[in-house]
């Protein structure tokens, strides 16, 4: 079975299904596609077939042009029926593993999936999950799950974790391009989920198990998570200090050595760093060892939402306003610049705090036409359209993602107040007695 499924590989023969079809599993579709390959798409959600089966692209990194071309070449099919996954000779998970209210890993999409794989499970087949999660669900959830179905992993079937690394929007890295670590708790397994991102992945780096690389993973966004703690810390006290944090950065950044500049902003976003960091954390505490670095990081981090508002309380105050009652516009929906993703979006909170204070809130975002239901948001909002009357309109403007497409210059000129949460605004030359940092 190791042999036929491993030819059939690199013969660009086998059949990949991934399941989940959103920021991860798209661009995956795209790369096996690229590289030779029959893709299966599978997603619970009825609506992002249907998009797909008509050409049509929901993430805006990935064309419609390119989803017509996968669907027109045949060797591309999206469907919603998980009784297909038998079909597959190699299964990738990409599905979502969020938090819940009080920050324990919330495992029903990594579970839901794998019992549905288990029901179709067939010998020779390799299973590999990619969603982000704490070290050992691979071997101590997933296996458990698949081998209710009678076959054993490493004998009858194959079993292995490779951590996403998907960054919307970059343009210097691609999925292509970006290495891929893969662990597998044995030979076989390991040496076939090789085989298979070799095919469609530049760089493969293996390492010698699972968990080696599920925590590979939490440790990237640790890093980043806490690192972005840090300079939040140092902006609210700089601020205090009337100290400009963003031209001390860049001060220390002309250190050669040493020093890796992190930047402050909002609060956090996407779905890695708000919530990847929180899985080693419930998971430490299963062996009594605490992760006080993560904790005061995610603590700094998710604080800063309610510090943007309290200085555009402030801002609004030295101007004899309150802010219940006020109009603020709100710039960028999304959770960084030039994209379409709003996942954990400090924008959705900011917006939520505004209202519970009574202001009367809008928002501008040219990605992103209108919000839609997630699972602990419902805006029901429409991105409005810049002018200079209507920038005049608010009492405040409120910078929270810096897209490449707004003309601040214009945007500081025409607004009464600009509260910038990014330093979008450094480079303007008039009006910055407007501008208030947070």
């Amino acid at each position: 079975m190791r042999e036929q499924l491993y030819r059939k590989l690199t013969d660009k023969k086998a059949l990949i299904g991934v399941i989940g079809l959103g920021y991860v599993g798209l661009p995956l579709v795209r790369e096996f596609y690229h590289a030779g390959m029959k893709v299966m798409g599978f997603d619970v959600d009825p609506e992002k077939i249907r998009k797909l089966k008509a050409g049509k692209s929901y993430i805006e990194h990935i064309s419609s042009s390119l989803i017509k071309e996968l669907i027109k070449s045949g060797r591309f099919e999206a469907t919603d029926d998980m009784k297909q996954l038998n079909k597959p000779d190699a299964i990738i998970i990409c599905v979502p593993t969020p938090l819940s209210k009080t920050r324990d890993p919330d495992m029903q999409y990594v579970e839901g999936t794998a019992q549905a794989i288990a029901k179709r499970l067939r010998r020779g087949q390799l299973v590999v999950l990619e969603s982000t999660t704490y070290p050992g669900t691979t071997a101590e959830l997933v296996k458990p799950i698949l081998e209710e179905s009678g076959l054993k992993a490493g004998k009858d079937f194959y079993l292995a974790f490779s951590p996403e690394r998907e960054d919307p929007g970059r343009k210097d890295y691609t999925t292509a391009t970006i290495p891929k670590v893969v662990g597998a708790d044995d030979k076989a397994s390991l040496e076939l989920a090789k085989t298979l991102y070799s095919q469609a992945i530049k760089t493969v780096v293996p390492v010698s198990s699972a968990a080696v690389a599920e925590s590979a993973k939490l440790l990237e966004n640790i890093y980043r998570c806490v690192n972005i703690a840090m300079v939040n810390e140092l902006k609210m006290l700089f601020d205090r200090m009337g100290i400009d944090v963003w031209e001390v950065i860049r001060a220390a950044s002309t250190k050669p050595f040493g020093f890796q500049p992190f930047y402050p902003g909002p609060g956090l976003g996407g779905h890695c760093i708000p919530i990847d960091p929180f899985y080693l954390t419930w998971k430490a505490r299963q062996f009594e060892q605490p992760t006080r670095f993560i904790e005061l990081a995610g603590e700094i981090n998710t604080h800063m939402p309610e510090y943007v508002v309290w200085r555009l309380m402030e801002a609004l105050n030295d101007q004899g306003k309150a802010v219940k009652g006020s109009k603020v516009l709100v710039l960028g929906l999304a959770y960084k610049k030039d994209v379409d993703d709003v996942r954990e979006s400090p924008s959705i909170t900011l917006i939520e705090l505004l209202r519970q204070h009574g202001a009367k809130v809008d928002y501008n975002d040219p990605h992103i036409p209108r919000t839609h239901r997630q699972r602990e948001h419902d805006l029901r909002m429409v991105s409005k359209d810049l002018s200079e009357k209507m920038l005049k309109g608010y009492d405040a403007v409120l910078i929270a993602t810096d897209h490449s497409s707004y003309d601040y210059e214009w945007i500081v000129r025409n607004a009464r107040l600009v509260v910038d949460t990014r330093n979008a605004t450094a480079k303007i030359r008039n009006g910055k007695s407007k501008v208030i940092k947070a």
